[in-house]
């Protein structure tokens, strides 16, 4: 048990002291009063804070048997150093990350043999069609942008990816606050009362994927996830054919960050959904045990498109097993702030207009405000539209199905503080 000379404030981190007028714990920082038993208990929290342990044993990948590489040739950019897998019947035409000539450097060496591949479901045909119906519905997309792309050369690539598995189990303690407001006949008050909420037990996840090659972005794949692994094969290098296969150049153990990050996002937010009855909720402190941690090498399909549109490079993909389509689309500034000032001079008349009727919108300062605001917002949609790629941040695809167990609940009072605000006057 800590002495009280060792007790901090939760909420500012100043040294507490107890104050004998109250006959509490008083922060003299910010004047935060606390019960003892709160501060006993939030204390006995934190003294079982720990460091994660999210280690992970990987054997993914084969080594290749003797003749298996026989049909494989190696192509490599010259532009971005793409390095391509593909068969002998591969014609070298151009690399599918930047559009720029390949040329074939020879027989496929080297590198582990992927331990699955999910094949293509989707054919050239579905990715241009794909492609077409990304354009419809976006406004402020340059109707020229539509008419430039050369949408024929989407080209089909094996993507590397390592999978992982684990069981995690997890401790986490979120900040939580309840609020209550009421006024009398001079102030409006609002309360707020704080909490330390504890929440532990297990979860599982199956085949979180991270991006085994750099020179393909990883927002764009994790855009176009999720993949259905129960769909994978074994490996055979026949399913190749046709197709071009990028070489792995970022290690199982150079992904684990990026899946350690993702598990441990998707942790906190399975957890946090079994803290209720409050109005504010957030991750304070996390630990994560992970038990039974391995890792896959998989090959994912994915159909490419890079095109240039005035003199900048625009990339899109398209799950080769589900059809989703991504990629960020050029905005329309023309049309983006033509809409804009034409939907500010229409939120303006009609308020306007609704001004002499309900006696509402009186103020010409509050009809501007409005209009302005509502116009932006109405091209803000619009502009979102042609965004699709963002890093997804969690692995909640892969969360495994009924793997969430609450062994921990513990909610614990902390503080409260009540903020006063005078009314104006002619509320008085």
């Amino acid at each position: 048990m800590s002495t009280l000379q060792e007790y901090k404030c939760p909420c500012c981190g100043g040294a507490l002291e107890f104050n004998s007028s109250v006959q509490k714990m008083k922060c003299p920082f910010c004047d935060t009063e606390f019960e003892m038993e709160a501060l006993e208990a939030y204390d006995a929290q934190l003294n079982n804070d720990q460091q994660s342990d999210m280690n992970w044993d990987s054997d993914a990948g084969q080594q290749w048997l003797e003749g298996e590489t026989d049909g494989l040739r190696t192509y490599v950019c010259k532009s971005c150093g793409g390095e391509i897998i593909g068969d002998e019947t591969t014609a070298a035409t151009s690399c599918p990350y930047c559009d720029n000539p390949i040329v074939l450097m020879g027989q496929f060496s080297g590198s582990l043999k992927p331990d699955y591949v999910i094949p293509f479901k989707q054919d050239k045909k579905s990715a241009v069609a794909g492609l077409k119906k990304h354009y419809e519905g976006k406004t402020l997309l340059p109707k020229v942008f539509k008419d430039q792309n050369h949408i024929e050369e989407v080209k089909g690539v094996y993507v590397p990816f390592w999978l992982f598995d684990a069981d995690a189990q997890a401790s986490i303690r979120y900040k939580a606050t309840k609020e209550r407001t009421w006024s009398d006949s001079n102030y409006y008050y609002k309360e707020t009362s704080y909490y330390s909420v504890q929440r532990g037990g297990y979860i599982g996840f199956n085949t979180v994927p991270v991006d085994g090659s750099s020179k393909m972005p990883d927002d764009l794949m994790e855009s176009v996830e999720p993949f259905n692994f129960s769909e994978a094969v074994p490996f055979q290098t026949a399913y190749l054919a046709g197709y071009f296969a990028d070489k792995y150049d970022v290690t199982d153990d150079e992904s684990v960050e990026r899946a350690n990050a993702r598990i441990k996002q998707s942790t906190e937010d399975e957890f946090r959904k079994t803290v209720t009855g409050y109005d504010t909720v957030t991750s304070e402190y996390t630990y994560i045990n992970l038990q039974n941690a391995k890792a896959k090498y998989a090959l994912y399909p994915v159909w490419l498109l890079n095109t240039d549109w005035n003199g900048k490079k625009y990339t899109f993909a398209m799950n080769g097993q589900t059809g989703k389509m991504v990629g960020d689309l050029p905005l329309d500034k023309k049309k983006y702030w033509g809409i804009t000032l034409g939907l500010l001079v229409i939120i303006a008349a009609v308020l306007y207009a609704l001004s002499f009727v309900i006696e509402l919108f009186g103020s010409p300062i509050f009809i501007g405000i409005v209009s302005v605001a509502g116009a932006f917002i109405t091209t803000g949609v619009m502009r979102g539209q042609l965004k699709s790629v963002s890093f997804k941040g969690n692995a909640t695809d892969y969360v495994r199905n009924g793997s969430l167990s609450v062994t921990e609940r513990n909610d614990v009072f902390l503080y409260r503080k009540v903020d006063r605000r005078e009314k104006p006057k002619q509320d008085n």
